[in-house]
């Protein structure tokens, strides 16, 4: 992989990954009636546990569950995120043996899924929450600082950068600067792109391309492209039919330095991600 003789590390909870070749992949649990993937399918905690329980047993090493999707969509109260959030942790926790991220980006509910168990804080506002960091510092939970113009829910009709690769890493840097002036360790920081968070398709692919440069801001990059609408835009397809596209994005990302995948599809990321670091492993 890209870097290799860069150390990147992670540290999540009371374990440590050494991300300098290899890559870890994160499993997608939404407890969201109106998932743009799923539809509702794991809304039901019984269903989200025994979905978690499959990707664990396909190979995931983080599981990330979330309450609200990113886009626009019906109000989600603080306390309606807090009924779907913290008991699926607990579940969770209680049935798999991984670290499970949180994907919020309230403080409140981050703190109350470090709580019950969660050893990450999934933020996609940029920690828009003052709160957000010191939840995390005082839980010595990780973090992940992700790229968005505006904000969650809030649609972007004609995002705009002079350099979309650049903007992007300086925000990155800037957040994962506030990260650690929060008091929280380089080992705990993760930084995302963001795909389809106020880009244009073109622009999200650009960023894909542009993922060695990303890597090189020494945090482990998490690649988040699983079906998302930038592939669906470049190539015309719909929900169903993008899990080739996924993959390919997957394969590309982590080829240029990203560490982590999250992903829907737990068995055909983690062959890819075997088959590149054995390929290059080999060089």
């Amino acid at each position: 992989m890209r870097g290799v003789s860069r150390t990147v590390v992670l540290r999540l909870g009371e374990r440590i990954y050494d991300l300098s070749t290899r890559s870890l992949i994160m499993g997608v649990l939404n407890r969201t009636p109106d998932s743009f993937y799923d539809r509702g399918a794991t809304f039901s905690l019984d269903a989200l546990v025994a979905r978690a329980e499959q990707l664990a047993g396909e190979g995931a090493d983080v599981l990330d569950i979330g309450g609200v999707k990113a886009g626009p969509g019906p109000e989600v109260s603080e306390e309606e995120e807090l009924d779907r959030v913290v008991p699926a942790v607990e579940a969770v926790r209680s049935k798999v043996g991984l670290p499970v991220s949180v994907d919020t980006w309230r403080a409140s509910v981050a703190r109350a899924a470090y709580a019950a168990g969660a050893v990450m804080g999934n933020d996609i506002s940029g920690f828009s929450d003052p709160d957000y960091l010191p939840a995390a510092r005082e839980a010595g939970a990780a973090v992940v600082a992700t790229h968005i113009r505006l904000a969650p829910r809030v649609l972007d009709p004609d995002p705009h950068y002079d350099d979309v690769v650049a903007d992007v890493c300086s925000f990155l840097a800037d957040r994962a600067g506030r990260a650690r002036a929060a008091g929280i360790e380089a080992d705990r920081i993760v930084v995302d792109a963001g795909f389809d968070l106020g880009k244009t398709a073109r622009q999200s692919l650009e960023l894909l391309r542009g993922s060695g440069s990303l890597a090189e801001l020494g945090y482990p990059l998490l690649l988040s492209a699983s079906n998302k609408s930038f592939l669906g835009e470049l190539l015309d397809l719909g929900i169903e039919e993008r899990e080739d596209a996924s993959l390919a994005a997957v394969a590309v990302g982590i080829a240029l330095g990203c560490r982590i995948a999250r992903v829907h599809d737990v068995v055909g990321a983690k062959r890819v991600c075997d088959a590149i670091e054995a390929v290059l492993g080999a060089v």
